[in-house]
């Protein structure tokens, strides 16, 4: 365990509070829906029934869709939202509906909802650039066979195209929980790679001379399964080191780091405090080239922690204590004075918030 400040981040971000009546908060995308040149920010709350929309600046709240149950994911491209919905993390209760959202022209009134798939525990939609193209990759949670609480079985890596809206397959090579994924640029390559974080470690796909090939990076969190493995995952850099950090094990109490020696990946925990770890992202909040951690913990006290690497030593400062139960976080420029800032939802406290970057 390397060795940890715990201060207050007060003088570095301004908080301001969206919505406080977002039940089930889950996730928070910024996309610039109206296209005003201002990222606003799409609310995902799995204990209610409509997908919500808030438009910078005044942060207006606009419906998407209604009468949705079980929403859990989506991500937004080129004027497109895919959503996964009625979702269940027990496989035989779960819909696993995959749709796509589209705007009637005002993207203030309500959009066209199309289903296109049926994949039971659809649970993490993201978009990647594939030959140039934008896709969707889809990851469910677990296999058909996975039971509590073990989940002994593989889980598929779909994506697709769209227009096309067929499901193609990645792989079905991750075991038991599969619950985060990220899609980078790791080599340079026209296709992004996929990282994905569960029982069976962090693991990169890349497509290479026509085929998905799977690199385990690391087996994760050392301890017995169920608690093996990996939950969340993210790549960010220190200057030109490439580093992954992770929450394990699934929705678990460890900040994990990563870095490169060779072609061996060392694992550093920094922190194993956390209670119910839920988000993880990096961002350069400084400005300097180093980026920064930020972990989210659903469990009390409810938390949103920032970490710090300064030769070589991790440091965690709070940003928020008891108030955020983050489930979800963004790292983007919300006000236009080219720093980044933070936006956060809580399932618990069943909120929004966007912290102002004013370093």
């Amino acid at each position: 365990m390397l060795p940890l400040l715990a201060l207050l981040l007060s003088a570095d971000f301004r908080e301001h509070v969206i919505a406080t009546d977002l039940k089930g908060g889950y996730q928070v995308v910024a996309a610039d829906l109206n296209h005003d040149g201002k990222p606003d920010l799409i609310a995902l709350a799995s204990g209610m029934t409509e997908l919500v929309w808030y438009e910078n600046p005044t942060w207006e709240r606009h419906v998407i869709a209604s009468g949705l149950t079980g929403m859990i994911n989506l991500a937004v491209a080129n004027d497109q939202i895919v959503l996964a919905y009625g979702f269940s993390n027990v496989f035989a209760n779960s819909k696993g509906i995959v749709a796509v959202l589209q705007p009637n022209g005002d993207p203030r009134q309500p959009w066209t909802l199309t289903d296109i798939d049926r994949l039971p525990t659809s649970h993490r939609i993201r978009t990647a650039i594939f030959d140039g193209s934008m896709v969707f990759i889809n990851a469910p949670l677990i296999g058909e066979k996975a039971v509590a609480p073990d989940y002994r079985d593989h889980v598929p890596l779909i994506y697709y195209k769209p227009g096309e809206w067929k499901r193609r397959v990645i792989a079905a090579d991750n075991e038991g929980v599969q619950h985060g994924i990220t899609a980078v640029n790791w080599d340079g390559r026209s296709r992004d790679a996929i990282l994905t974080a569960s029982f069976s470690g962090i693991d990169l796909y890349r497509y290479i001379k026509d085929k998905w090939k799977r690199t385990e990076i690391s087996k994760g969190n050392p301890d017995p399964w169920p608690t093996s493995g990996s939950s969340d995952v993210a790549v960010g850099h220190l200057g030109k080191q490439r580093f992954l950090a992770a929450i394990e094990p699934w929705h678990g109490n460890k900040v994990a780091v990563y870095t490169q020696h060779g072609r061996e990946w060392r694992r550093a925990e920094i922190d194993d405090t956390l209670l119910g770890g839920h988000t993880i992202i990096t961002a350069d909040f400084d400005g300097n080239g180093r980026d920064q951690i930020v972990a989210g913990m659903r469990g009390k006290p409810y938390q949103v922690l920032i970490y710090s690497n300064e030769k070589g030593h991790w440091t965690k400062k709070i940003l928020d204590t008891g108030t955020m139960a983050a489930a979800a976080c963004t790292a983007i420029d919300l006000n236009g004075d080219h720093k980044i800032d933070l936006a956060c939802i809580g399932s618990a406290t069943t909120n929004l918030k966007w912290y102002e970057n004013v370093r």
